[in-house]
């Protein structure tokens, strides 16, 4: 179990990872050296799964981003057609469902006329994909891979 320093430890590098290790041993009032062990703790328990950069998606023309729920022949969950999605450059989330779709993806690109031929070539040329439905955003208020810690 985490105690409260470990879970204020997680609260800023969530909002900040690239944070000196300084500074977060001054924000949770301890010695550098003790705050960087627990780092490495719970790196190693892997509770801290890695860090990452966020890139401004308008920059590199991927603004437009789409749910598709994506229904196959079989009823439970195949991880050959979970992997065959995952191995679409564009999609950037992959979950397997319950209701009546099997799969919801999440995927970013460039416009509509993108996103039409990555279903029509890419997803639908997957085996057990029968259909799609796409629901496409229009505006986004919120995108966060952060994860609510509660101390």
């Amino acid at each position: 179990m985490l105690d409260d320093i470990s879970l204020k430890i997680l609260k800023i590098l969530q909002e900040k990872a690239r944070i000196p290790n300084v500074e977060v041993a001054r924000q949770v009032e301890m010695a550098p050296s003790a705050v960087l062990e627990r780092i490495r703790k719970m790196e190693r328990q892997g509770i801290i799964d890695g860090y990452e950069v966020r890139l401004n998606p308008a920059q590199f023309d991927r603004r437009q981003i789409a749910f598709i729920e994506i229904k196959t022949q079989s009823v439970g969950d195949r991880p050959e057609t979970g992997k065959a999605l995952a191995d679409i450059p564009e999609i950037q989330e992959v979950h397997y469902v319950a209701g009546k779709d099997c799969y919801l993806v999440k995927l970013r690109v460039a416009d509509t006329a993108e996103l039409a031929a990555i279903i029509r070539e890419k997803i639908a040329n997957i085996k057990e994909v029968v259909s799609t439905r796409t629901t496409t955003v229009l505006q986004t208020y919120k995108e966060t891979a952060r994860i609510p810690i509660r101390s």
